[in-house]
């Protein structure tokens, strides 16, 4: 299969899992739900990676503890805003935290134009999210734009552990390390699944979805494509997301939505043109 057709299986497969959680809300708290979603995922790479026979320093656990925690916060708030929004105007707004990490480690005109094509995007997108009204939307613009804050420092602290060795066992212990470090807040609300087979094969089929095929697909696809291709299927997510939420959740953009989702993907393609990502571009515990 060509490496764009497996990308885009993997965009379809992430969002339909997004898709899937946000049909638990009214039965477990979103914030529960990606708390499960965690869980499960690091249950299947340690699993998979079996961690413990590799040498542990204090320092590698240390940055795996940071890289977890924010971790498990974007997929925490990533949920609470797609309770609140729909699921590719959330998307677009959380590829900011990608965007404003390009621009400050970038320095070309490429990155200035970027960050103000997403800057304007966004305002586009929240400004008509906004203007549409609802409950709860000022409490998703906010929780999406903290997820993008999370993003951000994801990436940041997923280079850093990317370059000391096995990323995919690190990211195994940092997922186990999120799911610890929240559990005391989100534990109580997830009870729930523990009383039903049903949602308990949900919240299974979720962190499938959205973290363990879409990582694996991933990878298989940066092995295969170079930059520049890369940065155009990474732009094509917030479409993707679009498409399901419209299929999936009945979520039809205002056409002003579409043009800041087109200004978003547009800054997605110039950001990361000139870069290769060293951690998933979408987290395998994200959105």
């Amino acid at each position: 299969m060509p490496a764009p057709a497996i990308f885009v299986v993997s965009g379809l497969t992430q969002y339909v899992g997004a898709a899937l959680a946000v049909g638990l809300f009214d039965r477990i708290p979103a914030p529960a739900v990606a708390w499960l979603r965690v869980v499960v995922a690091a249950l299947v790479l340690l699993a998979w990676r079996r961690p413990w026979r590799r040498t542990w320093t204090r320092r590698d656990l240390g940055a795996a503890v940071a890289f977890g925690t924010c971790l498990a916060a974007m997929n925490v708030t990533f949920y609470v805003a797609i309770d609140h929004l729909p699921l590719g105007t959330a998307v677009a707004i959380e590829f900011v935290g990608p965007v404003v990490v390009a621009a400050v480690t970038g320095s070309g005109a490429r990155e200035r134009w970027g960050i103000a094509l997403a800057a304007a995007g966004v305002v586009l997108l929240a400004g008509v999210t906004l203007g549409a009204g609802g409950p709860g939307v000022a409490v998703g613009l906010v929780a999406i734009l903290a997820a993008a804050a999370f993003w951000a420092g994801y990436i940041v602290l997923g280079r850093r552990v990317a370059v000391r060795g096995d990323g995919v066992t690190t990211l195994a212990v940092a997922m186990a390390a999120g799911g610890l470090v929240t559990a005391p807040l989100l534990v109580g609300p997830a009870a729930p699944v523990l009383g039903s087979w049903t949602l308990l094969a949900a919240v299974v089929g979720v962190a499938v979805l959205s973290s363990v095929i879409p990582y694996a697909l991933e990878q298989v696809v940066l092995r295969r494509v170079g930059a520049a291709v890369f940065a155009i299927l990474l732009a094509l997510l917030p479409a993707t997301a679009a498409v399901v939420g419209a299929v999936v959740l009945r979520q039809w953009p205002h056409p002003l939505e579409l043009v800041g989702l087109v200004l978003v993907s547009a800054a997605i393609a110039l950001t990361s043109l000139r870069r290769r990502p060293a951690v998933p571009a979408e987290p395998p515990a994200t959105a």
